[in-house]
């Protein structure tokens, strides 16, 4: 493995009190939004709204941008805007986060499209409103996978080391997942299915990295402790995989940093939240993960 840090002797467990003071504070910080905010910003997909099928006459493929931001104009909320179907077919479908008797919301939609595209004449082909409760029942699914998807990590963490490592593993997971969640309740952006699709990446990407600290833990508590206090088998493992750590999130960080600044706007919530829980699981690996060891071979001991 390519080693550009050798012999690091930094004292990660040293600062771990002040990490964890760090991190309950922007979780409160994020409670604090959520209560300022009235609850948190979710879309059409949680919250329902109006949805408006529209086929055009000649292409709109590279008008997608323009049309959303003529419809965030109305005042609806930011639209969401894509094309459907095969791409000769000139098809695309907005949604908007209000609801309205009949074809109100549509209706304005469609007017305000007629003055821009005069010249591509488009007919209304499909009119839905997207009811609170299947917004609720998305919400409630979104909530039971992230869940299942926590269990199933425990499970096998606790089965491929042991019970406090997967105890270890899934609560940086909690955390990173309230950290992505408080930075988009400052910011005030959608939570959507895009943001859950995101956070799973987070949750698995967090734990890969937590996972080959635990390994180097692992090998160097083999045998017991022998005599070395146990904080430090924990700086050591995290200083032995420090290189590794870097390379990877430097990397992948580069990549999400391109979508998110070069991405188009349909994509930038996706690409922040990677942003926000890759860099937040990177640090939840050394400053949570390991602590939550440290802490539990201090109650109940698993290793002499």
């Amino acid at each position: 493995m390519l080693e550009f840090i050798r012999d690091s002797r930094i004292d990660f467990v040293g600062v771990r009190h002040i990490a964890v003071i760090c991190s309950l504070i922007a979780i409160l910080a994020g409670v604090g939004s959520v209560v300022f905010h009235r609850g948190l910003n979710f879309s059409i997909d949680f919250a329902g709204g109006t949805l408006t099928q529209l086929k055009f006459g000649k292409p709109v493929q590279g008008d997608i941008a323009e049309i959303r931001s003529i419809v965030a104009g109305l005042g609806y909320g930011a639209p969401e805007v894509k094309s459907i179907g095969q791409v000769e077919n000139n098809e695309i479908q907005i949604m908007v986060r209000k609801k309205g008797e009949g074809t109100a919301v549509a209706d304005s939609v469609k007017n305000a499209l007629q003055q821009k595209y005069g010249g591509n004449p488009f007919e209304v082909r499909r009119v839905e409103n997207v009811g609170p409760k299947i917004g609720g029942e998305l919400r409630r699914n979104a909530i039971i996978a992230s869940l299942l998807a926590l269990l199933a990590i425990l499970i096998y963490v606790g089965f491929r080391f042991n019970l406090p490592f997967g105890v270890a593993a899934v609560i940086p997971l909690f955390h990173d997942t309230l950290i992505t969640l408080t930075v988009f309740s400052l910011l005030n952006r959608e939570i959507s299915l895009t943001f859950l699709a995101a956070l799973l990446t987070i949750i698995g990407y967090s734990l890969n990295d937590t996972i080959v600290i635990f390994d180097r833990i692992r090998e160097n508590i083999k045998g017991g402790l022998r005599g070395r206090k146990f904080e430090e088998i924990i700086n050591s493992s995290i200083n032995q995989t420090l290189s590794r750590t870097i390379i990877t999130s430097v990397t992948t960080l580069f990549v999400v940093m391109a979508l998110f600044v070069l991405g188009s706007e349909a994509i930038k919530d996706f690409a922040l939240a990677l942003l926000v829980g890759m860099s937040v699981g990177t640090y939840s690996s050394v400053f949570i993960a390991s602590p939550t060891l440290i802490w539990w071979q201090k109650h109940w001991p698993v290793i002499k």
